[in-house]
């Protein structure tokens, strides 16, 4: 039996216990107490907590910056491999953007020039002319106040749609993917949709003498309505053909929603073949043949799994807008017309079967992909500058 203890040392006793307790657990290997960007599976391995606030505000704030359109340029060498120096190119395709609206939406003045490259070249050559160069950027600003909040609702809700459709990876299937975008995409153009048909108001206009304003434009937007039609002209249109009376749509915030209904029906392919060709693209890049020379260690952690290469990154994206913009071309045709509709005709809101009735029958199946040579030199270039921001984006900002 071992000596009782004295006073003394029973109240070492305690303090020599706590020191060697602490001892046990400062050799375990430390952990973040608390991280509001990652949440702890069992087993200790860390996932990103995609519904976390912080994880949110950062992947919106990638995807805003994406979407301002920012694009690798050569004459300087880069401070950054990984990050090669960067220049705004929303701008630069400004004066093709103008055109493409003007040919989509079959404006008198330019239809002539559609159908080859010379045209394009030609009316943006008159617009200079007449307009000089304030001419080509018509309808440039609402394009900058709209760019931001729409990219980073789009790449924002793809990340939560994604994490809620393929929660795992054995939930990873390109029809998820493809929901994923195609979900994304309707959510950011709800929200945006009202700058979109501004924009497209302005750069339809090509009167001199009463050239809107921004605030103009919007007003002008918001009080019309179809012309009405007179009782003389009923009274004398024969009983057999005679036109069932519709409900007048009334003036008011439903104007800017023109072409609403074939933007979602082009956003659904747009958006999902977008992100689904890129993180096909991008898993095709990422083959065990292929890795060594299209991946690279993550520049902010190196024990994170690699990224693409900017090239690889790039093609990837450029692939997925050239996909996706094929897919979707003749519903944004539809759109440009419908968006257009109280400019043009009578001003009655038109629907999608007699908007794609009408562009049948003025140029048949071509008419659906008039412009679509502009619509690749803008979007490939622009869909892989964006993809790589935003990757790059969230591995700066450590999403």
């Amino acid at each position: 039996m071992p000596p009782p203890l004295h006073s003394d040392e029973a109240s070492l006793q305690p303090s020599e216990a706590r020191g060697q307790k602490n001892t046990a657990e400062n050799s375990q290997p430390l952990r973040p107490s608390y991280d509001p960007t990652v949440a702890v599976k069992p087993g200790g391995n860390y996932i990103p907590n995609k519904q976390n606030l912080d994880y949110v505000l950062r992947t919106g704030l990638a995807g805003g910056l994406a979407g301002c359109a920012v694009c690798p340029q050569a004459p300087h060498p880069p401070l950054n491999p990984h990050f090669p120096p960067l220049t705004t190119a929303k701008t630069l395709v400004g004066p093709l953007d103008r055109v493409k609206i003007l040919f989509q939406a079959s404006n008198p003045q330019f239809a002539k020039y559609t159908g080859s490259w010379f045209g394009v070249v030609t009316a943006m050559r008159d617009i200079n002319q007449t307009d000089g160069m304030r001419g080509l950027f018509r309808g440039h600003s609402a394009t900058l106040l709209r760019i931001f909040p729409y990219a980073a609702i789009k790449f924002l809700a793809y990340e939560q749609f994604r994490s809620l459709l393929i929660p795992s990876k054995e939930y990873e299937t390109p029809l998820r993917r493809l929901f994923s975008g195609a979900f994304a995409g309707v959510t950011s153009v709800m929200l945006t949709y009202p700058l979109e048909v501004i924009r497209v108001r302005l750069a339809f206009e090509t009167k001199h003498e009463s050239r809107s304003s921004f605030s103009s434009i919007c007003k002008q937007i918001y009080h019309e309505q179809p012309a009405r039609v007179s009782t003389s002209s009923v009274a004398s249109t024969p009983l057999g053909n005679a036109v069932p009376a519709l409900p007048t749509p009334r003036s008011g915030l439903i104007n800017f929603y023109r072409g609403f209904s074939s933007t979602l029906a082009g956003m659904l392919p747009y958006a999902g073949m977008s992100f689904l060709t890129h993180d096909t693209a991008s898993d095709w890049l990422r083959l065990p043949a292929l890795a060594p020379y299209t991946t690279t260690a993550n520049p902010k952690n190196p024990s994170a799994p690699p990224i693409l290469r900017y090239w690889a990154e790039l093609i990837a994206g450029g692939f997925a807008g050239l996909v996706s913009q094929t897919a979707s071309y003749p519903l944004e045709v539809i759109r440009r017309r419908m968006q257009v509709g109280g400019a043009v005709g009578d001003g009655h809101r038109l629907g999608m079967a007699e908007t794609a009735g009408t562009v049948w029958r003025e140029r048949g199946w071509r008419g659906f992909f008039v412009g679509l040579g502009i619509g690749y030199f803008k979007v490939v270039p622009m869909a892989a500058v964006s993809f790589y921001v935003y990757e790059r984006g969230k591995v700066v900002l450590g999403v």
